[in-house]
C-alpha cells in the first residue's frame, strides 16, 4: 500500500477543533454570567457529556442508526473483506455492523483505531458488487486511517449542546440570573450566543467534512489500488438514492457527515452540503486511477 499522511487533513482537524475549543470556551464563560449555577457546574456538565460521547461514541452512533453488530458466520464475505482490506491498511479489523435499510450507504465511528466500527445497509449490500464493495468499506476505513472519526463526533457534539440551548433554552428561563433577573435578558443573551457558537461551528465542521471525504477517497485508492472501483460505487450509490422515498431519506439525514454519500433530503442535506459532489470526487478518482496507470 502507498500511504502518504495527508498534513492537509491534519492542519485542517487542529485547526477546527482549536478553534472549537475557543469557542466554548467563550460559549462556557457565558453561560456562567448569564444562566447561573457556578463555572464549576458548566465545566461537570460539558466535561461529562465530553466523556460519554468519547467513550461511547461507536455505540451510540450505530445506536442512532439502528446497526446491529453482526459475526462473521451471519455476513462471511463482508467480514473477510474488512479483514482483508484492514490487512493492507495496517489496520486492527473493526467491529463490523449492518443497518437494515434501504438506502444504499456506509459509515465509520469509533474513538480511535483499536475502537472503531464500520457499519454498511443492506440497501449497499444489495446494489454493489465485490469490487464496488471493497472500494467503499476502503473509503471507510481510510476515515479510521486518518483518525477523523473522533473529531467530527465530538466537533457535531458540541454543535449539538449550543443547538439544544437555542432550540430550548426558553424552557429554561424561571431561574434567576445575576443581578436577581428572573429569565429574560440573561436566557435571551445565553440563546443568542448559543446562535452564533451553533452557526460557526456547523459551518467549521462542513468545512472539515468536505475535506475528509476527498482525503478519505485518496485513501481508498491507496488502499485498494483500484480508484475506479470506488468511483463506479458513489456513481451508483448517488443514482440509487434518487430513488429512495422521501420518508426513509428524512429518517437518516441527520447523520449525513458520516455517510459516503449525503442524503439529499431533510435540514441537513439541504442548508450547507457536508460532502463534494459526487462528480468532484469521481473526478479525483479518475486522476489518481490515470496516476496509477501511467506509474
Amino acid at each position: 500500500m502507498n500511504w502518504q499522511s495527508d498534513w492537509g487533513l491534519r492542519a485542517r482537524m487542529f485547526l477546527t477543533m482549536f478553534l472549537l475549543f475557543a469557542l466554548y470556551i467563550v460559549f462556557a464563560g457565558v453561560l456562567t454570567l448569564y444562566i447561573g449555577g457556578g463555572l464549576w457546574m458548566i465545566a461537570l456538565l460539558f466535561g461529562g457529556f465530553s466523556l460519554v460521547q468519547y467513550y461511547f461514541s461507536d455505540t451510540l452512533t450505530l445506536r442512532t442508526m439502528g446497526a446491529k453488530k453482526v459475526s462473521a458466520d451471519e455476513y462471511p464475505q463482508l467480514h473477510g473483506s474488512i479483514e482483508r482490506l484492514s490487512q493492507q491498511a495496517d489496520l486492527p479489523k473493526p467491529s463490523v455492523a449492518v443497518v437494515d435499510s434501504n438506502v444504499p450507504n456506509a459509515f465509520a465511528t469509533g474513538r480511535n483505531q483499536r475502537n472503531a466500527a464500520v457499519a454498511v445497509t443492506t440497501g449497499l449490500l444489495n446494489t454493489l458488487d465485490r469490487d464496488e464493495l471493497d472500494g467503499v468499506l476502503a473509503h471507510e476505513l481510510a476515515h479510521v486511517k486518518n483518525r477523523d472519526m473522533m473529531v467530527m463526533t465530538i466537533a457535531s457534539f458540541l454543535s449539538t449542546i449550543a443547538f439544544m440551548i437555542v432550540r430550548w433554552g426558553a424552557f429554561f428561563g424561571g431561574g434567576r440570573g445575576r443581578g436577581g433577573d428572573r429569565g429574560g435578558g440573561g436566557i435571551l443573551v445565553a440563546i443568542l450566543v448559543s446562535l452564533v457558537v451553533w452557526v460557526v461551528s456547523y459551518l467549521l465542521i462542513r468545512a472539515l467534512s468536505r475535506y475528509r471525504e476527498f482525503a478519505a477517497d485518496r485513501g481508498a485508492a491507496a488502499i485498494t489500488g483500484n480508484p475506479s472501483a470506488l468511483a463506479s460505487a458513489l456513481l451508483k450509490i448517488s443514482g440509487e438514492v434518487d430513488n429512495v422515498p422521501d420518508k426513509d431519506l428524512r429518517e437518516e439525514a441527520e447523520m449525513n457527515a458520516f455517510f459516503i454519500i449525503p442524503l439529499k433530503s431533510g435540514i441537513v442535506g439541504r442548508l450547507f452540503s457536508t460532502h463534494p459532489s459526487t462528480e468532484r470526487r469521481v473526478e479525483q478518482l479518475r486522476d489518481l486511477e490515470r496516476t496509477v496507470a501511467t506509474a
